[in-house]
């Protein structure tokens, strides 16, 4: 009998067990391309293993990836840094000293990276084929958003987009989230008379922003007036500086890199709010 060896349940997007190998990494990245704003051009058999193109805010940027199950492997592969932009990989096992060594390129784990992604599960054909559409109207009237705050969002939006040209927003399911173009450091929700925002922090102190208990990288900020909305401005500028200092160090700066999900009581405590109103 052949023996079967798989890795942890993780259920996700139609893969069932954790990648234990880089083949298994390489079909992950296949299902959360559209998330981190990639589309593909070449998969080829000799190193970097991929070329893709990646949206910045102005267009589509042309980046050479390396799959491994351990980001640790790449310098044990030998790989010349130079030549590459991106490893993607399930682990991200480098030491500080490892990461002197990789000045540039960017490490996407994948294992904290899903945890933060809306899961898509598979369904009957006839139902899965079926796609939704998120856009602001869809915010607008699933939370009931009142007049006053969606002119503080027009304001708000333009903001930020005005900080960097590169800056780019995208609608989800549940929030509206920024990116730097390179990772989100701004999520927002709406809720009907304010506009709740966690911001990127990098651990700072940034006046406006509340931190959280449950991740000490991530904060706060309540939009309900004009004084609200020029603070949170200012924050989200500062926010936009950490996110990219957290790049150029190559820290994880997801919800789930550092805090253990069984401590993120926020997402319980969201879907309770959701359920009460």
């Amino acid at each position: 009998m052949e023996q079967s060896i798989v890795g942890s349940l993780i259920n996700f997007r139609g893969l069932v067990y954790s990648p234990i190998n880089e083949q298994g990494v390489v079909f992950l990245f296949g299902r959360v391309l559209e998330d981190l704003n990639l589309y593909i051009e070449e998969i080829r058999i000799k190193y970097p293993d991929c070329v893709a193109r990646r949206y910045t805010g102005k267009g589509w940027e042309r980046v050479y990836i390396e799959f491994e199950f351990k980001a640790s492997a790449f310098i044990s592969h030998d790989h010349d840094p130079s030549e590459c932009n991106i490893i993607v990989c399930w682990e991200n096992d480098l030491s500080k000293e490892d990461k002197k060594k990789l000045p540039g390129i960017e490490i996407i784990e994948l294992s904290t990276l899903i945890d933060e992604l809306e899961n898509k599960p598979i369904d009957e054909p006839d139902k899965s084929d079926q796609k939704s559409v998120y856009d602001l109207q869809h915010h607008y009237k699933t939370r009931n958003v009142s007049k006053n705050i969606q002119k503080f969002y027009e304001k708000l939006n333009k903001g930020i987009l005005e900080i960097d040209e590169n800056i780019f927003n995208k609608y989800a399911k549940t929030a509206v989230t920024y990116y730097s173009p390179e990772r989100t450091f701004v999520y927002l929700k709406f809720r009907k008379t304010v506009m709740n925002l966690h911001v990127y922090r990098n651990k700072a102190n940034i006046q406006g922003v509340k931190p959280v208990k449950y991740h000490e990288n991530w904060g706060n900020i309540s939009i309900k007036n004009e004084v609200d909305l020029k603070t949170a401005i200012v924050a989200i500028k500062k926010s936009h500086n950490q996110i990219k200092r957290a790049i150029a160090e190559n820290i994880n700066t997801g919800w789930y890199a550092i805090t253990p999900k069984e401590k993120l009581s926020w997402k319980k405590a969201d879907e309770s709010e959701e359920d009460s109103e």
